[in-house]
């Protein structure tokens, strides 16, 4: 019989944060190993559960929401999403803008599948959330990956967006707060990518869903609300800032330049459709969610649990040898830099694989967020203290090992 091959859509596609160093790792779980995972934002899987008053008002409304909705969702939780983008400063939205979704994910592909036409380009960070990339290449599209520079923070490099943007770029997305490197950027970068996008006649697409998860008495700017001449398709969720990742329940907003894109809406509404509807209880989450008490400002407090492991980690990590971390200002990760001079390595999915076999611990290598060289990796600050403490040690005496194995 022939082989059965995969779709050749499917060549450039890869998604590290869920690939072939986890599956090695779910063999040595089988095996009975005990494997230390820091490679994924799972944030009930550290203990960090969702607030109990949504967990009971999708129990109240369990028996009542088993039929479709509205292929944009339900009008209470939409309205609620309208609210929540007024007090962010984002103007002119009304609740035909806002879509509900199985989580931010599943928006970002609607939306990218409704713009972008075979060769068309859309400019992504690098590093990235890998799904941007995967969406746009399965899209038919190619993705252009601008720089986000190290030693400025992490922040986008304008000029190298603005070179390049050609004929054929259409979109760009921006991650902020950004996963991988746990960066928060502030009003001045964020009003220059407006303007090229004004510029070049560009849609903004605006990832926020770490928009709480700030620390140091930090503010996130929405992108949406500082301009209402661009086009912003922004995206945000219950995933991470109320510890609801399995809920899958996430939300799409469109605003600023409308009329211009009514065929693109259309669009939007044709692919909102094909999928019937968002699942409903998780819809039924958002309006208590985002009405509710923010729990997520004690856990991101001086004295809160993830601002305690965010510090902690950065002072282990900083005191390897070798090893640099610019200090995430957002979000649940660490992006560390691993000299070259020190650790010289060629191939840092195979670094991933031997320290996942000497020390059962699990990160995502640097290129898996299609970072231009093999010297980074990215880790979860999400285990308690204790757990962080004891992964970063073996963390610590792997590269140890590595030095002595790799020193000239």
């Amino acid at each position: 019989m022939r082989a059965l091959a995969k779709s050749a859509k499917l060549a450039n596609v890869a998604y590290d944060i869920r690939g072939p160093v986890l599956d090695k790792a779910r063999q040595m779980q089988e095996e009975g190993h005990k494997i230390i995972q820091l490679n994924i934002g799972n944030v009930v899987a550290f203990g960090l559960m969702p607030p109990d008053e949504i967990v009971q008002d999708m129990i109240r409304n369990l028996p009542d929401a088993a039929g479709y909705t509205d292929s944009k969702g339900l009008f209470a939780p939409r309205k609620a999403v309208v609210h929540y983008t007024q007090e962010k400063g984002v103007k002119g939205v009304t609740v035909d803008d806002v879509y509900l979704g199985n989580g931010a994910s599943e928006l970002i592909q609607i939306a990218i599948t409704a713009l972008v036409n075979d060769g068309d380009e859309i400019l992504i960070p690098a590093p990235d959330f890998p799904l941007y990339t995967a969406v746009v290449g399965l899209s038919g599209g190619r993705p252009v990956h601008y720089i986000c520079d190290e030693a400025a923070g992490w922040l986008p490099d304008i000029d190298d967006i603005r070179s390049k943007i050609s004929p054929r770029t259409r979109g760009i997305m921006v991650c902020n707060p950004n996963n991988p490197t746990g960066a928060m950027y502030p009003d001045a970068v964020l009003l220059q990518i407006v303007e090229l996008a004004r510029q070049h006649e560009l849609v903004v697409f605006a990832d926020e869903i770490y928009d709480k998860t700030v620390y140091d008495g930090a503010t996130h700017t929405a992108l949406a609300s500082l301009a209402d001449d661009v086009l912003f398709i922004s995206f945000n969720g219950l995933s991470k800032n109320y510890r609801s990742c399995g809920y899958r329940a996430g939300w799409m907003v469109v605003s600023g330049e409308k009329r211009h894109a009514r065929d693109y809406v259309e669009g939007l509404n044709m692919l909102a459709s094909l999928r019937l509807c968002s699942n409903t209880p998780g819809q039924l989450a958002i309006q208590t969610a985002l009405g509710g008490y923010q729990s997520i400002r004690d856990l991101v407090a001086p004295t809160g649990r993830l601002c305690k492991q965010r510090d902690l980690a950065y002072a282990l990590l900083t005191q390897i040898p070798g090893v640099s971390v610019v200090k995430p200002k957002a979000a649940l990760y660490m992006f560390p830099r691993l000299d070259p001079k020190v650790y010289p390595i060629a191939d840092d999915q195979q670094f991933a694989y031997e320290l996942l076999a000497e020390q059962k611990v699990l990160i995502v290598q640097g290129t898996g967020f299609n970072w231009i060289a093999h010297d980074h990796f990215r880790i979860v600050f999400l285990p308690n203290v204790d757990d962080l403490s004891e992964a970063i040690g073996r963390i610590e005496q792997f590269l140890h090992g590595y030095r002595k194995r790799h020193s000239a």
